[in-house]
C-alpha cells in the first residue's frame, strides 16, 4: 500500500506560487477586526461609570464572564449596558436577538462585536 500512496505523490506537480484569493493577500478573507485594548478599557470604564462598580476598570478580565460569576451583572445591568452601547456606539441591539448571550458573554466578546457594529 505505501508503494501505491509514493507513485500517487510522485505524480503530483507542486504548485507554483498559487494566487490569493482575496484582496488582502491572504487565502483567507480579512478576519473581522479585533477589539484592542483600549476599545476594552473604554468599555469597562462605561461599566463602572454607568452601574457604579466598584471595581477599577483596568481590574475587569476582559475574559471573565459579565453575566453572573465574573463581573456579577444581572439581566438589569445588561440592559442598562445595552443602551449605553446603542448610545455611545451607534449599535442597535434588540432584546429578542439570538446573538445577545454570545455579544455579552464577556468584556472582550462585546468589545470586538462593537469594533465590527459600530457607527460611531
Amino acid at each position: 500500500m505505501p508503494d501505491v500512496l509514493s507513485k500517487l505523490l510522485s505524480k503530483l506537480k507542486p504548485m507554483s506560487d498559487p494566487k490569493p484569493m482575496f484582496k488582502n493577500g491572504s487565502l483567507m478573507p480579512k478576519p473581522a477586526p479585533s477589539a484592542d485594548v483600549g476599545l476594552e478599557r473604554e468599555i469597562a470604564t462605561l461599566f463602572v461609570q454607568a452601574l457604579n462598580l466598584e471595581v477599577a476598570p483596568q481590574d475587569i478580565d476582559p475574559e471573565a464572564p459579565l453575566y453572573g460569576e465574573g463581573l456579577g451583572l444581572d439581566s438589569i445591568d445588561i440592559l442598562e449596558v445595552a443602551l449605553i452601547v446603542s448610545k455611545q456606539y451607534g449599535i442597535q441591539l434588540r432584546a429578542d436577538s439570538q446573538e445577545n448571550q454570545q455579544i455579552f458573554r464577556s468584556l472582550r466578546h462585546l468589545a470586538e462585536y462593537i469594533a465590527v457594529q459600530r457607527t460611531k
